[in-house]
């Protein structure tokens, strides 16, 4: 008896370990200890020499992960409502400035409507700003502005519509100084431009799948377009403008139909659709980065 009992505990306990996700929680917690490198590497801490101090870089590890943990499960839970089944995010470590390459979730049934589109698109995104916003609310207030001479030769990172406002707000005018950012102020403004990157209206970004529920076949067109104006865009600002437009070209500018074309959009999904699109303007960064001499 006692036999059988622990032969039945012991099938329970395999079952039970096959269903965790371990690749997902692997690349979870790498991506964790990357960021929280990154983080402190940010800080001038050597890792190295001062692994101990791997605590330094909790703020900026911390506040990137949740935004792109908001980004992620929102896609999820969004794609679990229409019926289309998804996996959970895979984060991505990477030896980086930020120590990460973001997360991905990968759809593994077709999007079978427009209004599904339209909420798995922008589901992520809007997550990620507003998280992104909250960010950099609490991390410009503990930013600083440093005046007189400028500090030494480095990386200028540009100004969004909504980081500029948000600056004005909470640090005031930086003229004739230098912004030095509180790291969850960073980790936010890395999130605008993530979110931007994302609602990129080419292919099957999450602004392709929103472009693709309003455009249908002409959405290939305004791929097209997009990736021609990305090439001027990287000319006259830019480099890495031409890269991505070289990287959507290999990814594809198709998007798959929907299975259900005729069901129509409601006005909350035009709705979603406009505050899309005012997202994508706000978080729009012709130079993201800059060398300082």
């Amino acid at each position: 008896m006692d036999e059988e009992i622990t032969d039945e505990g012991r099938f329970f306990l395999k079952g039970l370990l096959g269903r965790v996700p371990w690749l997902h929680l692997l690349l979870f917690v790498l991506t964790i200890f990357s960021t929280l490198v990154a983080g402190m590497v940010q800080k001038g801490i050597n890792p190295l020499k001062d692994p101990g101090m791997i605590y330094k870089g909790i703020p900026f590890s911390a506040t990137l992960i949740l935004i792109l943990l908001s980004h992620e499960l929102s896609h999820y839970f969004a794609s679990r409502k229409h019926n289309t089944v998804a996996t959970l995010p895979f984060f991505i470590p990477a030896p980086t400035l930020i120590g990460t390459f973001g997360a991905v979730i990968k759809m593994k049934s077709p999007i079978l409507t427009r209004r599904a589109l339209v909420d798995i698109g922008a589901s992520g995104p809007i997550s990620g700003f507003l998280v992104s916003v909250a960010a950099c609310v609490i991390g410009l207030h503990y930013s600083y502005v440093i005046r007189g001479p400028h500090a030494a030769p480095g990386i200028e990172l540009g100004n969004s519509l909504i980081f500029y406002l948000l600056t004005k707000i909470m640090v005031g005018s930086t003229a004739g100084g230098d912004l030095v950012l509180h790291p969850m102020a960073f980790a936010g403004w890395i999130g605008f431009f993530v979110t931007f990157l994302n609602l990129l209206p080419a292919g099957q970004l999450d602004g392709g799948h929103v472009a693709y529920a309003f455009l249908g076949p002409m959405h290939k067109a305004l791929s097209r377009t997009l990736v021609g104006l990305l090439a001027v865009i990287g000319i006259f600002f830019w480099k890495g403008w031409i890269v991505w437009a070289g990287l959507l070209m290999i990814l594809g500018l198709k998007h798959p139909p929907v299975y259900h074309w005729e069901v129509p959009l409601e006005p909350s999904r035009k709705y979603i659709g406009l505050a899309v699109l005012v997202i994508f303007l706000l978080t729009f960064i012709p130079t993201p980065f800059k060398v300082t001499m």
